[in-house]
């Protein structure tokens, strides 16, 4: 991908933002009895709206983040390719996994609600609008910005970042280390950020449907 494509003023408007939102919906959640998977999700989307107009304004369009329309089908084809690449490779790891007498759900299991219309809108939030609002900031803004010093500084601290935005239990959080690096790879060799989108998506919705079989 083209370095130097988000400037600074990008990414502190992104990221002012995004603190925003996060702080408002932690308050909203912590004070009022409205559902928090509602809650997140319109959080979700408000930043998705919010980014793209920031983009739009003051950064240098959609294909900046790399969400040029002219690249949106063959990067869905992409994403579907690596999802099934990575789907794959996780296949062959869970058998090695297994036949070591480790169970590999143990590593992938989600926390998920026991009502049925909770857990679509599980599905929907972290499994759709979730993914994409990350993709957009994480990816298309931070490692777009982190990119003008080079693949591994862009790809190690975007990562970093990423990882420590998100719950941390105990022991190292594996998933998200693995798909930090695949979702940033994916942008930078498949030339649209609907290539990680799509595969954080399917991603999610995979680890939620083998949670709710299992």
């Amino acid at each position: 991908m083209e370095a130097k494509e988000i400037q600074i003023k990008t990414l502190l408007l992104c990221l002012a933002t995004v603190i925003a939102i996060e702080l408002g919906t932690w308050v909203v959640i912590s004070r009022s009895a409205y559902d928090p998977m509602l809650v997140l999700g319109c959080a979700r989307l408000l930043q998705i709206l919010l980014i793209i107009l920031i983009v739009l304004t003051w950064g240098k369009g959609l294909s900046s983040i790399g969400l040029a329309r002219s690249e949106m089908l063959s990067g869905l084809k992409k994403g579907l390719l690596w999802s099934a690449g990575f789907g794959a490779l996780v296949s062959i790891a869970c058998v090695g996994l297994f036949v070591a007498g480790i169970n590999p759900l143990t590593l992938m299991k989600a926390r998920l609600p026991t009502q049925t219309g909770d857990l679509i809108l599980f599905f929907i939030v972290g499994g759709m609008v979730g993914p994409v609002a990350e993709e957009l900031f994480f990816r298309g803004v931070l490692y777009g910005f982190l990119r003008r010093w080079g693949l591994i500084v862009a790809l190690v601290l975007s990562t970093l970042i990423f990882v420590l935005c998100h719950p941390i239990g105990h022991g190292i959080p594996i998933t998200r280390l693995v798909g930090g690096f695949l979702f940033a790879l994916a942008y930078e060799f498949g030339g649209s950020l609907i290539v990680p989108i799509t595969i954080h998506s399917l991603g999610n919705l995979s680890i939620f449907s083998i949670s709710l079989l299992f």
